[in-house]
């Protein structure tokens, strides 16, 4: 094929954009954030990128995005106006929910407020119980009324949330059409097309977040749509969704709780993609940015779906620290998130206490060495006062750095703590790693894997720089930071697959359910999922791949299990296999099996995705617009213990394909590799640098 495709990913800091041809040939360009309008940002540096390479519009063949809007719309409630309607009785779900605290034992703790004021909260006199009988009909006539008081409260957008809705959906669809017919400028978001599952309270929760942002991000995804087509980009843009799949704009916005883990997923992808090509099955993940650190595992070749997550409170997708945001339940790549980016602020708390982050100086005014009136010294200050970063610039000389700025800026802080300046230079370098070190443990040894058996892959235009001093804590001994490294979420959102899922409550014992049952259930939602990737242009057998999956538990067990389905149409012997997967499964998971115990089916959920005609991800990778930095020496601070170093610089390009003996800084336009003393580092046959300790 010929041609071009573009990845566009938002960061809090900078914005990432990379443009490739079908055979490997990489073009980037990285720019500061614009947070007033994240699309001005992405048009600036699609049209400069384009002007630079001397590509034209109309060769870009596919657009992807990995965006934040839905995310930081939250966390800054900056969402709609929006009515709840619910059945009677559960008006005050939302706040009843459950009691989870970020802080065991602190009293003062407040659940955030709900996302619907309790007078926009509306009830329907229906009912349906739990196997799905209509006890009470619903009463259009309610519904009229409902609708007349949400017009008059200004309502902007609308959620629905019947009890039992997952069993029986008559009710909920019948008054989303209603209100979508009577109100025709509201988008109304029902629970059954997002969760049909059990749990009131996560299904409502997981609705209304949705009527929040869905009409933000569908104006965002208008606004970028018009900017593209504006500079002669015309194919539809893909959004990357919280799972790993990518999916149409205009499906995102209309569904946009689906794509809250947008960004942070397709690092991962990426990582995924490349341990698949270089045959490695078990890769720990670090992608630091400017403003957070993220972190994922994949094992036997496979990355984790977590069913739930919560964001909100400044905790987008945030595992570790839970009951501080909104709960969501949709498919999620696991993610261990903490505030800890190049941005992230050094400061003295209120108690005396020395900490760095999670508050964050962005992308404006940046770390005080940007000189765009930065004040509070950040981790980026540190780096170069330390030696690690240019203290000339960064992005190939594209951000001009003013090194006096960060030493005085960290010289009043170093006076508060009475120590030295480098002293406190290399401690908020050791506290951010401190930091990421909880998010590396969140998804490993707190799940039960020994770290030491994973190969970190650093990503993210920070990652490289404290690879290895986090490495060193978790006794992790081989380190391996791919090409483009710094951009590496915008490239792996080009690696991924379009995917949809389709899912259909179905909340019976499996031993009440005979394989006809589960063929008549699945025969339409297959359909409707080819009908999906149809759309897209995937429109050959060929072309789709289906997956089935079971969402079991055990009788009485709060929590389900995502099982594949063994084969389709089923068969008696199906079950069997059936239940022996979802034994394997709970015991990997929890320690336990229980062949006794009756299982109880929760959901089915059908996944398509889209066979491309070429390989998603190219067999090599080569930059073409590589600003190549110069050799040379400069000096380094490793800590007390090593002190200060005279320490070679070079750009990747020069690193050999025979092993170098640290200390070494490895410069380029995106990310800087920092190689401590004891550590080696070779460049293999892919263009990855890989760094190795004994």
């Amino acid at each position: 094929m010929t041609g071009y495709r573009i990845g566009v990913d938002i960061g809090g800091t900078f914005t990432d954009i990379v443009l490739i041809d079908f055979d490997g040939m990489l073009y980037s360009k990285k720019i500061l954030s614009t947070p007033d309008d994240y699309s001005r940002a992405i048009e600036e540096g699609t049209v400069a990128l384009l002007r630079e390479t001397g590509v034209n519009a109309e060769d870009i063949k596919e657009f992807a995005h990995g965006t934040t809007v839905a995310t930081n719309t939250i966390i800054e409630r900056k969402g709609v106006k929006v009515g709840l309607v619910t059945t009677k009785g559960f008006r005050d779900v939302l706040e009843l929910g459950r009691f989870r605290s970020p802080h065991l034992y602190d009293i003062n703790f407040r659940k955030p407020e709900p996302l619907v004021e309790r007078r926009f909260r509306f009830e329907v006199d229906e009912r349906v119980d739990g196997r799905g009988k209509v006890l009470k009909p619903l009463d259009t006539q309610e519904l009229d009324t409902i609708a007349d008081q949400l017009q008059a409260a200004n309502v902007e957008a609308i959620a629905i949330c019947f009890l039992n809705s997952y069993v029986n959906s008559a009710h909920e669809f019948k008054a989303q059409h209603y209100l979508q017919t009577k109100l025709p400028d509201i988008p109304v978001s029902a629970s059954v097309q997002l969760l049909p599952q059990i749990q009131e309270f996560e299904r409502t929760s997981t609705t209304v977040v949705n009527a929040y942002i869905r009409p933000v991000v569908e104006q965002y995804m208008i606004s970028l749509s018009n900017r593209m087509r504006r500079i002669g980009i015309c194919v539809p843009i893909m959004i990357m969704h919280s799972s790993g799949g990518v999916m149409r704009a205009d499906m995102a916005g209309a569904n946009p709780v689906y794509i809250i883990e947008s960004g942070p997923a397709a690092g991962v992808v990426g990582a995924h993609r490349l341990g698949r090509r270089l045959g490695l099955d078990d890769l720990m993940i670090l992608d630091m940015g400017g403003t957070t650190a993220k972190a994922s595992l994949i094992q036997d070749g496979r990355f984790t779906i977590m069913p739930e997550s919560e964001v909100g409170d400044g905790n987008a997708g945030h595992r570790l620290v839970q009951g501080a945001g909104y709960a969501i339940q949709v498919p999620t790549i696991d993610i261990a998130e903490v505030g800890a980016g190049g941005g992230s602020i050094a400061e003295v708390d209120s108690s005396g206490g020395f900490k760095v982050g999670p508050r964050s100086a962005g992308a404006v005014p940046g770390p005080v060495c940007y000189g765009l009136g930065g004040e509070d010294p950040t981790v980026t200050d540190a780096n170069v006062i330390l030696g690690y970063f240019n203290p000339q610039a960064l992005v190939g000389g594209g951000l001009t750095l003013e090194k006096n700025r960060a030493e005085d800026s960290i010289d009043l802080l170093s006076k508060r703590i009475d120590q030295k300046s480098i002293e406190t230079a290399y401690g908020i370098h050791q506290i951010a790693n401190a930091n990421m070190i909880r998010a590396l443990k969140g998804v490993s040894s707190e799940r039960g894997s020994d770290p030491s058996k994973f190969t970190l892959v650093a990503i993210g235009g920070n990652g490289g720089a404290h690879a290895a001093g986090l490495a060193e804590q978790m006794d992790i001994k081989r380190i391996l930071v791919p090409p483009v490294a710094g951009l590496f979420s915008a490239l792996g959102l080009l690696f991924a697959d379009v995917e949809h899922q389709v899912v259909t409550g179905l909340y019976r014992e499996l031993s009440e359910i005979s394989h006809e049952n589960f063929n008549t259930v699945l025969e339409p939602m297959i359909a409707e999922a080819k009908l999906l990737l149809s759309e897209e242009g995937f429109d050959k057998n060929d072309s789709q791949d289906i997956e089935i999956f079971a969402d079991l538990k055990y009788v009485g067990q709060t929590w389900t299990l995502g099982v594949k389905f063994p084969a389709f149409p089923a068969d008696d012997s199906t079950f069997d296999e059936l239940e022996a997967r979802f034994g394997d499964l709970h015991e990997q998971n929890y320690g336990y099996r229980s062949d006794s115990e009756r299982l109880q089916c929760v959901a089915i959920k059908v996944i398509g995705r889209g066979r491309s005609e070429f390989s998603r991800m190219p067999e090599h990778i080569v930059r073409g617009n590589e600003k190549i930095s110069q050799s040379g020496q400069r000096k380094a601070f490793f800590g007390a213990g090593l002190g200060w170093r005279e320490t070679k610089v070079l750009p990747r390009i020069e690193l050999p394909t025979v092993a170098l003996e640290g200390p070494l800084i490895i410069e380029e336009y995106d990310t800087t590799t920092v190689v401590r003393p004891g550590w080696r580092a070779f460049r293999d046959n892919r263009n990855n640098i890989v760094m190795e300790r004994d």
